[in-house]
Formats: structure tokens, sequence, C-alpha cells
């Protein structure tokens, strides 16, 4: 096929994200679009309606993944674009649905400029990506992957324990096992960074390399309860104190590691947390986040060494680690396109690592995958404020279009 130069259309593209916020769209223009909820359902059907106009064929497998096809002059693997169409509750209207749209817009300009691929492409929408109605986050991808067990999957409940199985069959998108994702020329996902760096730096494109990989550790504290006036500080084994030491010492030692590293304390439960008893337990996670390992593991060296510290006030302490992931890396040469595509068009970019998980992490598992960031202003995402500029979702979509192109053309 002779390569395209292709722009996309930038103002259809916007007014189709806002046609998708529609469904779930807050008050304040965020959208609440629970996985397998009456919304979800209905941009789905959405979804499905706008594929079918233009052509494209639909499959959908067991686990409720939409596979929407432009066949190609060759019966080859796909090019794979896509992402999830879910939210938080009280999201924004870019997370997920970005990767989607910006299939559909890329299809639709190939359409409307009478080019049929060599190759089919195949928009995707994953389900349950967030993770907000039932956990865990990236379950279908996960169980595509082999993951996640799809038994242990679809007995998972949400907060009124309603079934996730359940759900699926109610959507009315429950598939077909074997219409599952098995082979793929390429996956590529275009997404906000859902972080602060590309704003703040004043660039547009974001070439992913890597998501990046994490520990999780608890750490448990326990020491003795007594009358808080009472008893003398000397004679107390005050584990709150020993936590609030321990927190102390662990952020100074991880935070000389390297700058790159993130490191979280976002869950601490106190016991029996009474203002007039002395805490007899403290438990606390402890989460760190770096792209090599030799970083993760000083960072585990350090958690490990927290029980025997000077620092425990007389207080027990253990330290459980309750999980792990490992870096993914992408595909080498889908990112060079990438960024081969941002420089044709004089966008401004850069490399970099994602710290939140995607979709693309379990795929690249087994299929040559690759992710497009554009900017979060303000670094805003998984609220009602979460907000990118029309113009940098316009130039994603665009240097995805080349870089498919540039695919086909080879």
């Amino acid at each position: 096929m002779q390569r395209q130069k292709l722009l996309i259309n930038g103002e259809r593209l916007k007014n189709e994200l806002e046609r998708f916020a529609n469904y779930g769209r807050t008050e304040n223009n965020g959208v609440t679009r629970l996985s397998l909820s009456e919304e979800d359902r209905l941009v789905r059907d959405y979804f499905c309606s706008c594929c079918e106009e233009l052509g494209m064929s639909i499959k959908v497998d067991d686990m409720g993944c939409i596979y929407a096809t432009l066949e190609g002059v060759e019966d080859k693997p796909p090019i794979l674009i896509g992402s999830h169409l879910d939210t938080v509750k009280k999201g924004g209207r870019f997370d997920g649905v970005l990767g989607v749209v910006a299939g559909l817009e890329i299809v639709r300009t190939l359409v409307e400029n009478h080019i049929q691929p060599n190759i089919p492409i195949t928009i995707v929408n994953f389900t349950n990506e967030e993770g907000a109605r039932f956990e865990p986050s990236m379950m279908a991808s996960g169980v595509l992957s082999g993951k996640f067990e799809k038994s242990v999957m679809l007995k998972k409940t949400d907060s009124d324990g309603i079934v996730f199985e359940e759900a699926l069959h109610a959507s009315g998108y429950a598939g077909e096992r074997e219409n599952r994702l098995k082979d793929a020329a390429a996956y590529l996902e275009l997404h906000i960074e859902q972080g602060p760096i590309l704003d703040k730096e004043s660039l547009s494109i974001g070439i992913v390399e890597c998501v990046v990989g994490m520990v999780c550790y608890e750490i448990e504290i326990t020491g003795d309860s007594n009358h808080a006036g009472t008893t003398p500080m000397d004679m107390r084994r005050d584990a709150l104190f020993a936590a609030n030491n321990l927190i102390t010492e662990a952020r100074k030692r991880l935070g000389a590691i390297d700058s790159e590293l993130v490191y979280t304390i976002g869950r601490v439960n106190v016991f029996p947390n009474i203002h007039t008893v002395i805490p007899n337990k403290v438990v606390f996670s402890l989460e760190a986040r770096h792209k090599n390992q030799e970083i993760i593991s000083l960072v585990e060296n350090i958690i490990r060494e927290l029980p025997q510290s000077s620092l425990t006030e007389g207080c027990a302490v253990k330290a459980t680690k309750l999980w792990d992931r490992d870096t993914v890396w992408f595909e080498k040469e889908i990112c060079n396109l990438l960024e081969q595509s941002a420089e044709l068009f004089g966008y401004s970019h850069k490399r970099m690592v994602s710290g939140a998980g995607h979709d693309a992490q379990f795929v690249a598992g087994f299929i040559p995958s690759a992710m497009l960031f554009v900017p979060s202003i303000n670094g805003k995402s998984h609220c009602e404020e979460e907000l990118t500029a029309w113009e940098d979702c316009e130039k994603g979509v665009n240097v995805l279009l080349e870089t498919v192109l540039t695919m086909l053309s080879k």
C-alpha cells in the first residue's frame, strides 16, 4: 500500500469524545460509568453502532471485551487500537475512552479517504480496566493474558453484592471464549498521562517505554494498650509512636535512593483508635515503584530492615510482602515509530514511563505493544476536574494514525 500523509478531523474527535461523555456525565462535567453498569451498557451499544456504520464487524469475548474490525486486503493478524470505556466514580471524560475513540477516528479517516488497509485494523474495548466496581483492575486483559483465573474473576462482587458473572450476562455482552484476543501485529494504546510531567514541561506527546515495577508491603507494629493519662512516657510501648518513627526513617532512606523512585503510605489503621487509650497496634501499607529491579530490591532491603531498627519503642514489628510486579517494557520498534511520527509533525515530545497500570502491560505479554501519552492538565485524573486540551488529543491521534500508516506500508 502506498504510504499516505493524513490528518484526523480534530473537531469530529472532540465532538465524539463529548458524545461518549454523555453516557454517565455528572453535574460537574465528569463521568461515572462503572463497568457493566447501565451507563456502560449504553456506551457499549453506542460504540458498536459507530463501528457498524463504518462497515466493521464486531465480536465479543467471554469477558465482555468488544473487538470491532475493519477488514484488510489480506487476512492476517490485525493492528489493534484501544483501551477501555469504564470509569471510576466521578471520573473524567478522557481516561480510557480517548484510546477507544482514537481508534474510531483513525478508521473514519481511512474510510473517508477510501483506504483499505493491507491488514485488518481492530478497535478493542477491554472490560473492567478500572476495577472501580469489581476488583481487581485490568480484569479482562488480565484473564486474556493468563495473569488472572477466569473462574475466580467471575465470582467477584461489587459493594451491593452483585456478582461479576451476573452483571456480565445482564449487560448483554457475555460473548464467546473463541472470540478472545489471541494474535495481532501490534497493540497501540493512546491514554492521558494521569500525571503532571507533560503538562509541567509543556510537551504534547509522551512515548511510554514501560509500565514501572512495584512492590507493596504491610507493616504491623504491636505494642501495649494502657490508660493515656496514668502511664508514664518511659513505661509505654506505643505502637503509633513507633509507626511514626519508622515512617520517618523509611522516608529518609527511600528518598536517598533515586530521584525517580516514588513511594506511598496509603493506608494506616490504628487500634483501638480511642483518644484515651495508648495504641497497641498499627498497620500501614508501604508501596514503591521504579522501572529498575535493582532499585526495587534496595527498597525491599530497607523495608525488611525496619523490624531491626532502634526506633521501635520496644514494640514488635513485622513486615509482610503483599504483592509485587515486574517492569513491563514495551516494544522498542513500535516506540521508535511513535517517536518518528511525533517528529514528523513537529510535536514536542519525550520518552517516559508509566507509574500507573494499563491494559497494555498485560497485552504486552503476548502481543507487541506500545503506549502514547498526552498531557493531563495539572496532572488531574480519576476526578471530575480531569482535562486534556482538545489540541493535544488531536495530536495524539495524529501520531497514532501516522504510526499505523507506517506499519501498513511495510
